[in-house]
């Protein structure tokens, strides 16, 4: 097959004078040079496209592909995400991982675990708040933890997320509005243990491949997978290969994880991230339907790595899964 590859690259963002935060979602020159190599070893016809503008140039230059291998992030709106599908929609061009309306509705925080909620899938009491004054409408005690409710890779977390007492709680909300101007997720905060669940596939042929335990060191932010816990992960973090026919409690959180990704309708490979309450029971916290695939770095290429999954085994999947909707 002819695959383009869409994707944002922090080096290309970081040169037109974006921060390091501002571009912490985006891929390293490496990843994608991974991929394609990956690709190509697999007997397919590769073009570099880039970013969802440079997709769009090529697209009305005439171009095509038999099928895109998308990882493009975006880099504005609630909807960045959706951007490349919904125009390879247009275009009628296959590509993988999810569609608009799940990339768009798995951003936002706060609607995932609406729609998980009434789906009956466990998840820490929340509420999205708009303002500071938002907070009084909070039912549930503390500690309290509170996040941006659509930013990617810990941005917005920092140990000041977690809220002890509910006196903090309206600064703590009112701080990270003025920041990120969009809206706070406030959970009830979970102590216990937390889990990545990788998945492979699409609906009933998806897959819960393994999970790791997220470890911090002691010289890592403690009580919580901070921003820069993760961006100085190989430092401030260990993470466990978690066996679920050893571990019940890893049997339940993938089994939660599966039940999600299925309800959400995510496709092709990504991963959801759980952490336990106080009684030891998993919880679920986030998916991400358009996971980090660097082969070293990103989650699910490492829990892929832990169980002996080799890095183009879990890229021939993807193609495989995504394949089944041309």
């Amino acid at each position: 097959m002819k695959i383009g590859l869409t994707y944002d690259l922090r080096s290309e963002y970081l040169e037109m004078g974006y921060s390091e935060e501002e571009t912490a979602e985006f891929d390293r020159d490496d990843t994608i040079k991974a991929i394609e190599t990956t690709l190509l070893a697999l007997g397919h016809e590769t073009e570099c496209i880039g970013h969802a503008k440079k997709l769009i140039a090529a697209l009305v230059a005439g171009n095509s592909w038999d099928l895109v291998f998308n990882i493009a992030e975006g880099l504005r709106g609630i909807g960045r995400e959706a951007q490349v599908p919904a125009i390879l929609d247009l275009y009628g061009i296959p590509y993988t991982f999810s569609d608009p309306l799940v990339m768009s509705l798995t951003l936002h925080k706060g609607m995932t675990k609406r729609v998980l909620r009434d789906a009956g899938v466990p998840t820490c009491d929340f509420l999205v708040a708009e303002s500071a004054a938002d907070v009084e409408l909070v039912s549930f005690a503390p500690p309290y933890f509170v996040k941006p409710v659509a930013e990617g890779t810990g941005k917005g977390v920092t140990p000041a997320s977690i809220v002890p007492e509910r006196t903090g709680l309206p600064g703590a909300v009112e701080e990270l509005l003025a920041i990120y101007k969009q809206p706070v997720l406030v959970e009830s905060f979970l102590p216990g243990r937390e889990f990545t669940v990788g998945i492979v596939g699409t609906g009933k042929d998806a897959d819960a491949i393994g999970s790791i335990e997220v470890v911090l060191l002691a010289n890592a932010e403690q009580g919580v997978y901070s921003y820069v816990n993760k961006e100085k992960c190989e430092e401030l973090v260990e993470y466990r290969l978690a066996l679920a026919d050893e571990d019940p409690v890893v049997r339940e959180a993938e089994n939660i994880a599966l039940d999600a990704w299925r309800i959400l309708g995510c496709r092709d490979a990504g991963r959801i991230d759980l952490r336990c309450d106080a009684y030891g029971r998993p919880q679920f916290i986030e998916v991400n339907p358009l996971a980090g695939i660097h082969p070293e770095h990103s989650d699910l290429p490492i829990i892929c790595t832990k169980k002996g999954i080799a890095y183009r085994s879990l890229i021939e999947r993807i193609i495989r899964s995504a394949a089944e909707r041309m």
